[in-house]
């Protein structure tokens, strides 16, 4: 049944993706984030719908090249061009090059497509509708996630689809906190008042999600995220509420054994498992130094590169944090070129936030731009922690940030050309003479 579903959702949108690149990129989003297929038990589980939109997708695009917009030349578009580029080089200088083909073309699929997404993404619509499957499609096991915490009393821990990059109850619950605030917005250009409630829940039950998933860099980045949000949220005080709703409710629920496994954060030297992502850290550190630019590619967690370059040559362990994977990876130019797409994102977003703050007409940017501040927030410091640098949401985010800054400069450049009326002198009527 479920195979069936998502097989006939996907070929109902068919005539819909080929009339719009629009249409085929939310097709994308929706797999590649929420990966519905990984939720099946038969056939549809391993089949490759996400190499089908992707065709789709660029077959659209070449049909209907009109509606696309050739991406203005900022920082964020720079930076995302030559990350991509970037990407197919430290590969041909891998340590091994046998492992690289898999791990190369899945973070090169994701970011084409995010590369497409410049040009296709260009009307207020359709960065609600990119932020809409995107928070929808993490929510889904958010809201799912929250409810179960609830239920079982948070004795479990929260999962997300199989073999995806949100997986573990680590990175689920990274990603879940990212959509909270796009949820937020989402709320504010709701319509009546059952969505506004309906947001409203959602929000709470992916906040309890996230304490449900036993996640300790995930409970570091929603204190980070809490604070944030709340000076970045329109109503404080109703966002207060919520969050402090969540954190009781939460806290009473969760057994003892989520507040020992919480407090080791006080212990991290004597913890194994963070002595181990310390020891990934250096292996990233010294590799990167010694390959200078280039990095090792994406096949360096390997017995022998940890031989070489860690302080612990027998204790393995992924990278654990953004920034040492895309370090170790790619070098100190590949980490540069990352921290300058999401440094240009805050930028762009904080650009929207000054130029539109006294706009009623361009509110819902100030809005939009606002909340995914927050989102980068998360993503930043839980991040810290995890290795998700190719994960599609934080590229859709700042998809979504670079095309309002798109549609707010259009918007703020026709206004500035609209005709003022001229005075009228006080002395005359209109078109009277000055007196000599």
């Amino acid at each position: 049944m479920r195979d069936a579903l998502v097989a006939l959702t996907l070929l109902g949108m068919l005539p819909f993706m080929l009339r719009a690149p629009i249409v085929a990129l939310l097709a994308w989003i929706w797999i590649g984030v929420m990966n519905p297929h990984r939720l099946t038990y038969g056939w549809a589980y391993e089949f490759p719908f996400a190499l089908g939109v992707a065709i789709v997708l660029f077959v659209t695009c070449v049909v209907n090249v009109r509606k696309l917009e050739i991406p203005s030349a900022t920082l964020f578009t720079w930076a995302l061009v030559l990350f991509i580029l970037w990407l197919n080089v430290s590969p041909l200088y891998s340590m091994h090059p046998e492992h690289e083909a898999p791990l190369w073309s899945r973070a090169l699929k994701i970011q084409i497509m995010v590369f497409a997404a410049l040009f296709i993404v260009n009307r207020r619509n359709h960065i609600h509708w990119v932020v809409t499957i995107a928070a929808l499609s993490v929510a889904f096991f958010g809201i799912k996630g929250g409810f179960f915490t609830l239920v079982s009393g948070g004795n479990y821990l929260v999962w997300g689809p199989p073999n995806s990059f949100i997986e573990d109850n680590n990175t689920l619950a990274l990603a879940t906190l990212m959509v909270v605030p796009m949820l937020r917005y989402l709320q504010l250009q709701a319509q009546g008042r059952v969505a506004w409630i309906t947001y409203a829940v959602g929000m709470l039950l992916c906040i309890i999600a996230v304490v449900g998933s036993y996640s300790r860099g995930a409970l570091l980045a929603l204190g980070a995220s809490v604070v944030f949000f709340a000076w970045k949220s329109r109503a404080r005080i109703v966002l207060t509420i919520l969050l402090s709703v969540a954190a009781v409710i939460t806290l009473t629920l969760m057994p003892d054994r989520w507040f020992d496994r919480m407090g080791t954060i006080q212990n991290y030297d004597e913890l194994q498992s963070v002595q181990g992502r310390f020891n990934a850290w250096w292996m990233c550190w010294n590799l990167a130094k010694d390959r200078f630019p280039i990095g090792g590619g994406f096949a360096i967690y390997e017995p022998d590169v940890f031989a070489r370059y860690a302080p612990d040559p027998l204790d393995l362990h992924a990278a654990h944090s953004i920034y040492f994977q895309v370090l170790g990876e790619h070098g100190f130019l590949g980490l540069a070129l990352f921290l300058a797409i999401f440094g240009a994102t805050y930028w762009n977003a904080r650009w929207i936030i000054k130029r539109t703050s006294d706009d009623p007409d361009l509110r819902w940017a100030n809005d939009l731009a606002r909340m995914m501040q927050v989102a980068l927030v998360a993503y930043a410091v839980g991040g810290a922690f995890l290795s998700l640098s190719y994960f599609d949401l934080p590229y859709y985010i700042a998809i979504a940030v670079a095309a309002t800054r798109v549609v707010v400069g259009r918007a703020l450049k026709d206004e500035s050309s609209v005709p003022t009326a001229q005075p009228v002198a006080a002395t005359g009527g209109l078109g009277a003479k000055e007196p000599a």
